[in-house]
């Protein structure tokens, strides 16, 4: 069963007058998530290290549910990273690179997975950007930009504009079928639709868990098949990355066996204590309910938002295209002066693509969303009124 909407509100005990509408952009913790870094900073300063055996359990219990929540065959394909730019770079880093071959990624893409490989110029590497946004096929477009000369297809599994949901498992098909690395920056999809790396084929896949998953920044999760782990080279090397670790003496070393030997140094335990809380209780909600919620979350404000004067949906309708995010522009409003208009009247969103991007979660619930789309239709009318800030 999912937990009760008491339970909810008691675990995301948001500020009285707080529309949160930014997990898209950083989520906030559920309450268990501090709970479990303050055992853990009491733990720090009572016993020190002597609890290090029961810190890396919870560590193992963390790569477990993260396998379970995007179905990857074995804990051991699911590395611990500091943020999705991390990632990514150890995949730039790791394929081998000749001139001439060519990268393709959207247009739209953020930063994250378009400077890493844009990077990769020094090595004559070019990168075809395809316009997706408004495209009535991405994937067929995608797919057309892709020669022999294509080494990579990098990814987000939603854009984070609009929310554009992207069919993984055709370009990972496409993908095997051509010997392209497959690669998906899936930061806005995990947490808020179902995501499997095995349906998908994709090579790698990095979330960093401060927005979907509900998690702190500074850790991600990277998945590496085992293809992809015999394809891709170490670029940074410690004590931590090597098949037998603890043995500090061992003049000989090798690689671990799995996807550990990404992880080059000492690791994050305080926020896998507080993304092990968060991802637990995605998973004790179940992920069919979290999804479900989510998505009748997005469908509620969209319906209450559209009958604003002037609004214009700037996120597809398309139930298959949708994800949890809802970026809406207005005509007569400059979006950079509304977004500040709704922070002062206590709903947080984000600017992006020339509108208002507003992501809720599974739990908010609707009647704050209600409340959010009467701020926004109050603001908007006070910006075409031309009233003050």
């Amino acid at each position: 069963m999912p937990l009760s909407p008491d339970v909810l509100a008691a675990e995301f005990p948001l500020q009285p007058g707080l529309c949160y509408l930014n997990h898209a952009g950083v989520a906030p913790w559920p309450r268990r998530a501090a709970l479990a870094v303050e055992a853990f900073a009491r733990e720090n300063t009572t016993l020190a290290a002597s609890c290090y055996p029961r810190w890396l359990a919870v560590e193992l219990r963390l790569r477990e549910q993260l396998a379970r929540l995007i179905n990857a065959a074995s804990p051991m394909q699911v590395g611990l990273l500091k943020n999705t730019s991390e990632g990514l770079s150890f995949v730039a880093a790791g394929l081998s690179w000749k001139p001439g071959q060519n990268v393709v990624i959207a247009r739209e893409e953020f930063p994250s997975n378009r400077l890493v490989w844009e990077a990769l110029g020094r090595h004559g590497v070019a990168v075809r950007q395809v316009p997706v946004l408004d495209s009535a096929d991405p994937e067929a477009d995608l797919i057309a930009a892709c020669d022999v000369d294509t080494r990579l297809l990098s990814i987000s599994a939603c854009q984070y504009i609009n929310g554009m949901a992207i069919s993984l498992e055709r370009l990972g098909e496409y993908c095997r079928r051509r010997d392209i690395f497959f690669v998906v920056d899936a930061i806005q999809g995990i947490g808020a639709l179902p995501f499997d790396v095995q349906a998908s084929q994709c090579d790698v896949a990095v979330a960093d868990g401060h927005k979907w998953l509900l998690g702190p920044e500074g850790l991600a999760l990277f998945y590496v098949s085992d293809r992809a782990l015999e394809r891709l080279a170490v670029s940074e090397y410690g004590w931590h990355m090597v098949a037998r670790v603890g043995d500090y003496e061992r003049s000989e070393w090798g690689l671990s066996p799995d996807v550990r030997r990404f992880e080059c140094g000492s690791p994050n335990l305080l926020g896998t204590h507080a993304l092990e809380a968060s991802v637990g209780l995605l998973l004790e909600h179940g992920e069919s309910h979290v999804f479900n919620q989510l998505r009748c979350n997005i469908e509620f404000l969209s319906s209450s938002v559209e009958q604003i004067p002037g609004a214009e949906s700037l996120s597809p309708r398309s139930p298959d295209r949708r994800s949890g995010i809802l970026t809406v522009a207005f005509a007569g409003t400059d979006p950079g002066r509304l977004d500040r208009r709704l922070r002062q009247a206590g709903v947080f969103a984000a600017v992006r693509g020339g509108g208002i991007r507003l992501s809720p979660h599974f739990y908010t619930p609707q009647a704050v969303l209600a409340e959010a789309a009467g701020i926004l239709a109050r603001c908007v009318a006070a910006e075409r009124r031309g009233e003050s800030l």
